[in-house]
């Protein structure tokens, strides 16, 4: 939960926002280029400190305990930072280790996670030999490695091929299903209107609409697909 979220760089990024994402529920966070996504992704995992406002983890102030908070999240950017020394298991041993998780623990989990993405074939080969998907799978494991109750991700399905997008998104269900929260950004609107429980479209750092589809509909006052509501919504708003 967030509470008059600001951010101001070179210009306001992220103005007097506030948003509740609930327990258990995928969300997506929809915006023109500029709109203030990342932004707001990243002040909530604890990465850009907020010029003012709330937030709140779980019932953890974010702001008072930063540390509290963000043990319970886990961050994925759209550009996949792994270590390309590093094989994948020894990259998700060593972040499973910067969250305490007991070794023998960490190295099965990473066997898990690895399989689970089709890379146990490459699970000793050093990443720096990988394709970008490749790597973008590997930050996706790392991210998931220490189990966390919420999941942050910014355009994860950038360059991953069909099938592993459809991997990746049904991986991220199944982490919903059971009980995980996550949060993502993307600009396939395909992808929000199929998967998402409810959907939040912000443009200049504000929150525009929120809620399912048929809310959003409403909202914006018609419109058959997502594409067709989102449009409508930011070209509004532009307008005014």
């Amino acid at each position: 939960m967030v509470r008059g979220l600001n951010k101001t760089f070179a210009k306001p990024a992220v103005l007097d926002l506030d948003l509740t994402v609930r327990a258990g529920e995928l969300y997506a966070l929809l915006g023109p280029n500029g709109a203030g996504k990342t932004t707001t992704l990243r002040m909530v995992a604890g990465l850009t400190k907020p010029d003012k406002g709330e937030i709140s983890v779980f019932g953890v102030d974010a702001r008072a305990d930063p540390a509290a908070a963000k043990a319970l999240v886990a961050w994925a950017p759209d550009e996949a930072m792994v270590y390309d020394k590093l094989t994948p298991l020894e990259y998700l041993e060593f972040v499973a280790g910067l969250w305490n998780v007991e070794p023998k623990a960490a190295k099965a989990e990473a066997e898990r996670l690895l399989a689970q993405l089709g890379l146990a074939g490459e699970a000793r080969r050093r990443c720096e030999g990988f394709s970008r998907g490749m790597k973008q799978k590997v930050a996706l494991a790392g991210a998931l490695i220490h189990d966390p109750r919420l999941l942050i991700l910014d355009e994860p399905l950038t360059g991953l091929d069909a099938a592993a997008a459809r991997l990746v998104k049904d991986m991220l269900q199944a982490r919903v299903d059971a009980g995980c929260t996550v949060i993502l950004t993307t600009h396939i609107l395909e992808v929000a209107e199929r998967m998402a429980d409810r959907i939040g479209i912000i443009a200049g750092g504000r929150l525009l609409a929120e809620g399912d589809l048929d809310t959003l509909r409403a909202q914006a006052g018609g419109g058959s697909t997502l594409e067709d509501v989102f449009l409508q919504l930011t070209a509004t708003d532009a307008l005014a």
